[in-house]
């Protein structure tokens, strides 16, 4: 097995799906979309934090738990070249770790039907859910103390040693922003969020549209075509 050269940590819904599952269940079982949009609003601006705003989210949906992991089963693809990517990243022992602010039995769900068993590998940090009443009531439950209720950052922290690998992170919105300025190499996904939040507190990121580019971009990086500085100047 090859030396670990690189590490991604990636966020879930939006970066390794086309869709935020959060989003989807809130748009259309939840407060819906106009509403959501201005809670988010209301975290880039810092009137509210991630934390605030995501537990009114989940709160406004009122299906049981299981319904809600039926609906984005049936509903949540995968970003087309995530596939390609972890395959490879198998195969050159670079570990995807996922940092994500949903729920982690939905995201193993949409993990095992969407790319499958060898997913069963994928590392994943995030919230989790508290069910009462057989599934029928259910409230998020947050990883940490943090305004974000999942502090992305912490667990990029730990790897932050000397003589360690490239550290890397894909996002798409507000609940990224806690990790953007922690890797050496921050992608960003095209007209979202997370690139309005770079802009604004002048970070430095790569941008995206599908997990294909990600994985031009840091097999570059992995055989030593390109440097991370190379990219970013890009």
């Amino acid at each position: 097995m090859s030396p670990v050269k690189a590490i991604l940590f990636t966020d879930f819904d939006g970066t390794i799906t086309k869709q935020d599952s959060n989003d989807f269940l809130t748009d259309n079982y939840g407060m819906g979309y106009e509403k959501r949009r201005a809670l988010n609003k209301q975290v880039i601006s810092g009137e509210k934090t991630f934390r605030e705003i995501f537990k009114e989210m989940m709160d406004s949906i009122k299906l049981p738990f299981k319904k809600c992991v039926d609906l984005v089963l049936e509903n949540i693809e995968l970003d087309p070249g995530f596939n390609d990517f972890y395959t490879w990243s198998l195969e050159n022992n670079v570990p995807v770790i996922v940092l994500s602010s949903g729920m982690e039995p939905i995201i193993r769900a949409l993990l095992t039907k969407l790319v499958g068993e060898s997913a069963q590998s994928i590392k994943i940090v995030s919230n989790n859910v508290k069910l009462e009443d057989e599934g029928n009531s259910w409230e998020i439950v947050y990883h940490d103390d943090s305004d974000f209720g999942h502090d992305k950052s912490s667990t990029i922290k730990k790897y932050l040693k000397p003589g360690r690998p490239i550290l890397l992170y894909a996002g798409d919105g507000i609940s990224d922003v806690s990790a953007a300025k922690e890797t050496d190499l921050l992608f960003a996904k095209k007209g979202q969020d997370l690139i309005t939040y770079c802009k604004q507190q002048n970070i430095k990121y790569t941008e995206f549209e599908t997990y294909a580019s990600i994985h031009e971009r840091i097999a570059k990086i992995v055989d030593g075509t390109e440097t991370v500085d190379s990219i970013v100047s890009k």
